[in-house]
């Protein structure tokens, strides 16, 4: 399956040759600072009061678009 992109063929090649000269733990830095980045704006956007346990049910959702079995923390003493 083809992704559509609104990037010029041009453009996504020289994006494409600027990562690539990146070292490979430049990548994974920026990866992984663009994960945290995302899972800060998730966290900021739940709502307040929200017990630990729900709030984690509600990332672990948000992040993977499935629900975690109900009996899952229960294997975790709080």
């Amino acid at each position: 399956m083809k992704l559509k992109t609104d990037t010029s063929k041009e453009i996504a090649e020289m994006q494409n040759r600027l990562w690539m000269a990146r070292t490979p733990q430049e990548r994974a830095e920026f990866q992984a600072a663009m994960f945290m980045a995302g899972r800060e704006a998730l966290i900021a956007s739940l709502p307040a009061g929200l017990s630990e346990r729900d709030r984690n049910r509600e990332i672990f959702f948000r992040t993977y678009g499935e629900h975690l079995p109900e009996d899952f923390f229960d294997k975790f003493p709080e």
